[in-house]
Parts: C-alpha cells; sequence; structure tokens
C-alpha cells in the first residue's frame, strides 16, 4: 500500500516515536471524493434538465426539435444520465469517503482512482453523444453500443481492483456493514454487465445479443431489475449505513438487523427479475417464481428502513436544524414505500391493472427521486463542508431546496398514480354489451393530458431544488482555503493489517 506524509500530504510515509510506540501517519485521498462530489451535481443538473425536457414533450408535441430531440432519442439519455451519471457518481464519492475511514487506510491506487474517474465521465459523454443520433440497442438501462459496454467493464473492473486492493490493506480489522453493501454492488453489477451485453458486433455502431427472443427478453430483466437491485439500492444502503449514523452522532440502531438485511437482501433480490416480464411470452412458472420472492423483499427491505428510522432514536429533535437529517428522512421514508410498492406491484392481479401505465412510472420515480436523490443531496450536503474545509455557504439555501424537492417529487408521483390508475381502468373498461367502453386509445390520452403538466411542474420543481444545490455548493467552494491538502489520520504501526 503507497502511504503519505500527513503532515504535508505529500505522499511519503512519516515515523514517528511517541514513548516507545511507534506510529505511521498517513493519509486519506480526499480529492477523487470532491472530483466525484462535483460530477454528481454537474450531471444531476443535466439529467433532471433533460427529465422536465421529456416531461413537457408529451403533453406539447412542439417540444421536439428534430428527429435528434424528440422523446424517443432523449428518454434513454435522461435515464442514463440520472441513474448512471448522478446516482453513479454519487455511489463513487459515497464508497471512496466512507471506505478509507472504515478501513483506516487510503485508496490503494490514486492512479486508479483517477483512471475511474475520467473514465467514467468518459463514458457518460459518449452516452451523451450516441443516444440522440439513435445508436442504441434498445434494451432498458442498458442502451449503450458494444465499444462502450466495453468501456464501461474496463473502468469498472479498475474500480473493483482498486477498491478489493484496498481493503487487502485495511488497517481495521473489522469489516462494518456498509463495505458488505459495496462488495455486493462491486461484484454483481459486473456479472449482470457483461452477461446482459454479450452481443455480436457487426460494425462499430451496431451488434445484435447473443440470446434471442423471450430468452433475450429474459436475460435483459434478470439484468434490469438488479441493476436497480445492485446499483440503486445496495450502494445507497451502504452510504446509509455509514452517514446516517455520522449525521445523528447515534449509533446505527441494530447492527445484527443489518446483517441480516444484508444477505437477505442480496439473496432474494437477484431472483425478482421475471415479475418485469408478467403477461407475456415468458413461461408462467418464471414469472411467479420472480413474484414470489419480490413479495419476499418485503421483509429485509422493511428490515433496512426501520434500521434506519431507528437509528435517529433520541435524536428526532435534530432534524429541525440538520437539513441533512430531513433528507435523509424522506429518503429511507420513500425507500421503505418504493420497496411495499414494488412487490404489491409484481403480484399478478395488481400487475393486471398497472401493467404498461403510468403507475410504473410514477413507482421508479418514487424511487429514484425520493431514495436516491435524497440520500444523494443529504451526503452531499454532509460532506461539502468537511471535504472543502469551510461552513457551508446558506443553511437556509439548503432547507429551501429540501421544501422544493419534496413538493416537486409529491406533484410528480402522485399525477404519475393518478394517470396510471386512470389508464390501468379504461383500457380494461367494458360496455353492458361486452365491448370495450374506450375503444379508441386517443381517449385515455385526453384524460391522461393534465397529469403530464402536472408531472412537468413537479419535475420543475425537483430540477430547481438542484440548481439550488449546484448554487450553494458553488458558493461554498468560493469562500474555500485555497490549500486543502489530504486529510492525516495516525495509527499505531502495529495495528492489524490483513
Amino acid at each position: 500500500m503507497t502511504t503519505h506524509n500527513t503532515e504535508a500530504a505529500s505522499g511519503v510515509q512519516a515515523n514517528a516515536r511517541q514513548g516507545s510506540a511507534e506510529i505511521d501517519i498517513n493519509s486519506y485521498n480526499d480529492r477523487i471524493v470532491r472530483y466525484f462530489v462535483l460530477a454528481t451535481i454537474l450531471w444531476g443538473v443535466v439529467g433532471m434538465l433533460v427529465g422536465v425536457i421529456i416531461a413537457l414533450q408529451l403533453p406539447f408535441r412542439g417540444a421536439n426539435l428534430g428527429q435528434y430531440l424528440t422523446f424517443g432519442r432523449l428518454r434513454p439519455l435522461h435515464t442514463n444520465a440520472v441513474i448512471f451519471a448522478f446516482a453513479g457518481n454519487a455511489i463513487f464519492a459515497a464508497i471512496y469517503y466512507s471506505t478509507q475511514r472504515l478501513v483506516k487506510a487510503r485508496m490503494f491506487s490514486d492512479a486508479m482512482s483517477l483512471f475511474h474517474f475520467w473514465g467514467w465521465q468518459a463514458i457518460i459523454v459518449s452516452a451523451a453523444l450516441t443516444l440522440p443520433l439513435g445508436i442504441t440497442t434498445s434494451k432498458e438501462y442498458a442502451e449503450l453500443e458494444w465499444p462502450i459496454d466495453i468501456a464501461i467493464a474496463v473502468v469498472w473492473i479498475v474500480f473493483g481492483a482498486n477498491f478489493f486492493l484496498t481493503l487487502k490493506n485495511r488497517r481495521e480489522k473489522h469489516m462494518y456493514v456498509a463495505l458488505w453493501f459495496y462488495i455486493a454492488t462491486i461484484i454483481t453489477v459486473a456479472v449482470l454487465h457483461v452477461g446482459n451485453s454479450l452481443a455480436l458486433p457487426v460494425s462499430l455502431t451496431k451488434s445484435y445479443p447473443i440470446y434471442a427472443g423471450v430468452q433475450d427478453a429474459f436475460i435483459q430483466w434478470w439484468y434490469g431489475h438488479n441493476a436497480v437491485a445492485f446499483f440503486l439500492t445496495t450502494p445507497f444502503l451502504g452510504l446509509m449505513y455509514y452517514f446516517l449514523p455520522k449525521a445523528a452522532e447515534r449509533p446505527v440502531f441494530s447492527y445484527r438487523l443489518s446483517i441480516i438485511h444484508f444477505w437477505s437482501l442480496v439473496f432474494i433480490y437477484i431472483w425478482a427479475g421475471p415479475h418485469h416480464l408478467n403477461y407475456t411470452a415468458l413461461p408462467e412458472w418464471a414469472t411467479t417464481l420472480g413474484m414470489t420472492f419480490s413479495v419476499m423483499l418485503w421483509m429485509p427491505s422493511w428490515g433496512g428502513m426501520i434500521n434506519g428510522l431507528f437509528t435517529l432514536r433520541g435524536a428526532w429533535h435534530k432534524l429541525r436544524d440538520s437539513v441533512v437529517l430531513k433528507m435523509y428522512v424522506i429518503g429511507i421514508t420513500f425507500y421503505g414505500m418504493s420497496t411495499f410498492e414494488g412487490p404489491m406491484l409484481s403480484v399478478k392481479s395488481v400487475n393486471a391493472l398497472s401493467h404498461y401505465t403510468d403507475w410504473t412510472i410514477g413507482h421508479v420515480h418514487a424511487g429514484a427521486l425520493g431514495w436516491n436523490g435524497f440520500m444523494t443531496f443529504g451526503m452531499i450536503y454532509w460532506l461539502v463542508p468537511k471535504l472543502w474545509r469551510t461552513e457551508l455557504w446558506s443553511q437556509k439555501l439548503a432547507t429551501t431546496h429540501f421544501w422544493i424537492g419534496t413538493i416537486g417529487m409529491l406533484l410528480y408521483v402522485f399525477s404519475m398514480y393518478t394517470s396510471g390508475i386512470t389508464q390501468g381502468l379504461m383500457w380494461r373498461a367494458f360496455d353492458e354489451t361486452g365491448r370495450l367502453a374506450y375503444p379508441d386509445f386517443i381517449e385515455t390520452v385526453v384524460q391522461i393530458i393534465p397529469m403530464y403538466w402536472v408531472r412537468m411542474v413537479g419535475g420543475t420543481l425537483y430540477l430547481t431544488g438542484t440548481l439550488l444545490l449546484a448554487f450553494n455548493v458553488m458558493k461554498t467552494i468560493a469562500k474555500a482555503p485555497k490549500d486543502l491538502p489530504d486529510p492525516a489520520f495516525a495509527l499505531p504501526s502495529s495495528a492489524y493489517s490483513a
């Protein structure tokens, strides 16, 4: 492991003697964390701006500007930007910051950390260029073509190697539960990405999957659902288990429950994907299996939510003054809501109403905006003063962000619930003669357009909150010290080394 001089943060190990005990003085690499935090904010603004644009395009066709800026081209850009750019950079910021402190060691290689950062940003830019051009595999959350898929695999492997070599060199024997959630994320995402992206290239910009027909759909939703599980859930649970106790200044409610939460979640989640294919050509046994495991997910998911909220026991009064805790409470609450709603929607009798409707859109955004978004915002508001060694420029502005974001999210989610249930009921309504009561599809469209306008307003409010965050962070950085050496830590030279 590379060691670093903490007194000057120059990266050279310093040994000192205090009485008869020799101590090693090292430093954490916080510069890479600052990079990922700034990238999170940048791509969050971009991804949510594209989201507002496509929200406008559905009720107002005039917003579809040319073939490259239509809903069909921008929608995959929006999902990739929010999931892999915004949430992805947030995950990396959380992992790089917390891992170093949990293992009492600097990341194994600064060069690998930088390669990971710039490689990931290059992948995001390539997605932003290719998707509006229509260069796509058309697979949900896996639209990028094979050269970019290879780049993702390479960058992810470098990230994983850096992480596991850091664990190998850890100076703390015990591995806190957050690290186990990170491990599950790194291993499973690699398997999912490679497995679903296997394809036969026919040109630089076109390939065909090695799977065909229903097998392709089966593999795709094994990937798609578990991309939600192991990219948007497990790393954010690791984030929760580290940053929430820090912000609350309380230990996690039940460490035993966190271990049960981890092992049950990672075992059950991986089998739930077939519920996306209810009422399709997929065999009945496969969809039933997916539904069964989805319902079983209620237990570990709510165990995690309870563990998170109960960590605030004795600290609820802090919510009055802490925007970080406000964000975390909303985030964890929406985690519980989304992980109740998801299994419910997988039940076939409910799915018969919700399938192919905007109810699913509302569900996805309750998780993305509520759970992923607010947990990210809370982490950023907690991290920025520590990373730039100054107070947040405006707590009042951060609180304004909280309320605008919450109102916007609720408008978005409940408008889509209303729209989705309206669609489901109208599509299966019959008149007294047994014929469809609304045979013309346009009748349903006319009914839900007002809800699309409400959604756009809600999305605009959420974007406005994110812009307030960006402005607040920019002003905070402007008053930060110019010199930001990596923070030092000291350990006895006899400390545990794995």
